[in-house]
């Protein structure tokens, strides 16, 4: 999730600017939780977070063992997904908002999760040889830049036109694909010269991503099949190391507005440190024969997810 998401946390901040009925005072600065409030449910907590003058109260379930083992789980398996085709995001916001985490925690949290994945998943390709990291170290800059100017850019311009284009976008790459099996199935000669390449794209998808963010690593992918000719393997690997850049970056958003939870982070990043590495591993064994399809499948339900998102909202 990128720039909406910075900016749907800042306005739920905004609107819960208020003392909630029984909730203490004085709550510390960067977000704390405090025990059950009195005329509250046992299972109910506050978090509280201050900023200056303004306080904000979040009100979270107490989770139970049950519900992080299941946290694990779906970092697990988000993780692995979004390793071998990006689309993990799917899994794990939902699994957040399930456990009962309020929407602007869940976004943070969300993003502390998915970082565990993408360092897993990058160093594992790194590491067999699919991705040079100090080739790609422009991208890498690049992309973290892009990323804060999106962030704050998403403050000064509605991304709602991006709302409506990206995922009829997503759905003709993914209908382009199909009508061209062979792309992407081995490496081809690159289109563009890779500090160019960068360059532009490290700018301005890390600035898509900060700005807006769904469909992010599926845009890489395609790029670095498309411009620089990358097989999906190594297309895959170097998506998640541009991914890995502005999630770090917009991750420092998110601590910044004090929407991290600590606990259900670690725990689905526990997961997630397990699944970016068994994705890639899957990936690296199994060849672009068996990302391909993972791709177009997890872009199309990134696509759809989008398209009903847009026709629900008012």
């Amino acid at each position: 999730m990128g720039g909406p998401a910075l900016a749907r946390a800042g306005e739920s901040f905004a609107r819960a600017n208020r003392k909630a009925p029984g909730a203490e005072a004085g709550a510390a600065r960067g977000g704390k939780f405090r025990g059950p409030q009195h005329g509250r449910s046992a299972g109910i907590r506050a978090f509280h977070r201050t900023r200056g003058p303004q306080r904000c109260v979040l009100l979270v379930p107490d989770l139970s063992a049950t519900t992080y083992l299941l946290l694990f789980g779906a970092g697990l398996a988000a993780g692995t997904v979004d390793a071998i085709a990006g689309g993990g995001g799917l899994i794990a916001l939902p699994a957040l908002l399930a456990a009962g985490l309020p929407g602007p925690l869940a976004l943070g949290t969300n993003k502390l999760q998915g970082t565990f994945g993408t360092i897993s998943s990058t160093w594992h390709f790194a590491r067999r040889g699919a991705v040079d990291l100090r080739e790609c170290w422009l991208g890498l800059v690049c992309t973290g830049v892009g990323a804060v100017g999106g962030a704050f850019l998403v403050h000064l311009v509605a991304p709602r036109f991006l709302e409506r284009l990206i995922p009829w976008l997503l759905a003709a790459i993914v209908a382009y694909l199909i009508f061209r099996p062979q792309l992407g199935a081995t490496d081809q000669r690159h289109r563009m010269e890779a500090p160019a390449f960068y360059l532009l794209f490290g700018l301005g998808l890390g600035g898509y991503d900060g700005f807006f963010g769904p469909g992010a690593g599926s845009f890489w992918t395609i790029a670095f099949v498309m411009v620089l000719g990358h097989n999906f393997v190594k297309a895959a690997g170097h998506a998640k190391a541009m991914n890995l850049a502005s999630n770090v970056a917009s991750l420092a958003f998110f601590f910044f507005a004090g929407t991290v939870l600590l606990g259900p982070g670690l725990v689905m990043g526990a997961g997630q440190l397990l699944g970016g590495r068994l994705g890639a591993h899957l990936a690296l064994t199994r060849g672009a024969r068996f990302v391909r399809p993972v791709f177009l499948t997890m872009a199309a339900l990134v696509a759809l997810k989008l398209i009903a998102a847009a026709a629900t909202r008012p």
